[in-house]
């Protein structure tokens, strides 16, 4: 198959077959519209917009791997814990915060994800189901992911126990957050692993021109901006809170494995990012892969490229848990 013009978007000889089959078969990113910032009905309604039959796929796959899962609350926030096959007690956690733009998707519809990790590391882990906006602005989602890192600091664990783990919208969380953890004098986690970052909120970055069309799942202007404006308000865009490349990394931070694609239209922020933290003389890896979209390491878990990347970050943590 040759590199052919799909949609508007190229499908490369140069991926597995895998792919190749599943990016030819991806409806048209247009179609993908989200609802007016303001439009708390609407979003109700995209939210829980076959959000049923994701979590019966999610929970199903978490059977298929022998993931054990369970709900219940941290500081009174939701919380899905989850415990690979075989586990062994272990003072160390990663924390899972799920993407969907901060305003879609939740913890059991995002399971599956949080599995892959935990039957990667052989490590218990938290996925937060944080509130999504509209109905909670950045700071209100900050607080939710802060109080249940206080609460398992109240349980015996240290910051040096704990890794957070996040994909698109949930990995400039976790980015965001480690920075206000930071400031706020709770310390540092042991280590980051970020999937397709959404690092700064803003249209900033030679990708979003370049690469505007080459994401086949989705369109900043039809999908990504009206998250943005739900999540914050636009003197926030730039808060390091809200968009951690703006960041201050010269005061401290943890070693940070971040992973993406060559088709993503957010790869100018994964660049950025790495290149703040890196210059800030701190441990930071940009592991990229050819022609892979948005998030592709929990789309088709057992291609050959995800296979890699999930290794990637296994081994990853376990470095820097000492596991």
């Amino acid at each position: 198959m040759s590199d052919t013009d799909f949609k508007g978007f190229s499908v490369p000889e140069t991926i597995s077959e895998e792919w190749r089959e599943y990016i030819s078969n991806l409806p048209s990113p247009a179609l993908f519209q989200t609802p007016e910032p303001d439009d708390l009905e609407g979003w109700r309604k995209f939210h829980d917009r076959g959000e049923e039959d994701m979590i019966k796929a999610n929970l199903g796959l978490l059977e298929e791997m022998d993931v054990q899962w369970k709900e219940s609350e941290i500081n009174q926030i939701p919380v899905l814990t989850l415990l690979p096959k075989d586990y062994k007690e272990s003072t160390s956690i990663i924390i899972y915060l799920h993407g969907g733009g901060y305003t879609m998707l939740s913890a059991k519809s995002r399971s599956a994800t949080a599995a892959l990790m935990a039957e990667s590391t052989g490590l218990k882990v938290i996925a937060v189901d944080y509130t999504t906006a509209p109905f909670a602005k950045w700071d209100k989602i900050h607080d939710e992911v802060l109080q249940v890192i206080k609460g398992l600091l109240s349980e015996g664990y240290s910051m040096n126990d704990i890794v957070l783990f996040g994909d698109s919208a949930g990995g400039g969380l976790a980015a965001s957050v480690t920075l206000h953890l930071r400031d706020i004098g709770m310390g540092l986690p042991a280590a980051l692993v970020l999937w397709s970052p959404w690092a700064d909120i803003t249209e900033t970055g030679d990708t979003y021109h370049t690469l505007k069309y080459s994401e086949p799942q989705f369109l900043y202007d039809v999908t990504l901006s009206n998250c943005r404006d739900a999540y914050a308000s636009p003197q926030d865009w730039k808060n390091p809170y809200v968009s951690p490349v703006h960041g201050d990394f010269d005061k401290g931070f943890p070693p940070t494995l971040i992973q993406g694609g060559t088709k993503e239209i957010l790869l100018s922020g994964f660049i950025r990012l790495y290149q703040a933290i890196d210059q800030s003389g701190h441990e930071v890896k940009l592991d990229l892969y050819e022609g892979m979209v948005h998030v592709f390491q929990s789309k088709l878990p057992d291609s050959p490229e995800s296979k890699v990347a999930i290794d990637k970050s296994g081994d990853f943590i376990d470095t820097h848990l000492g596991q």
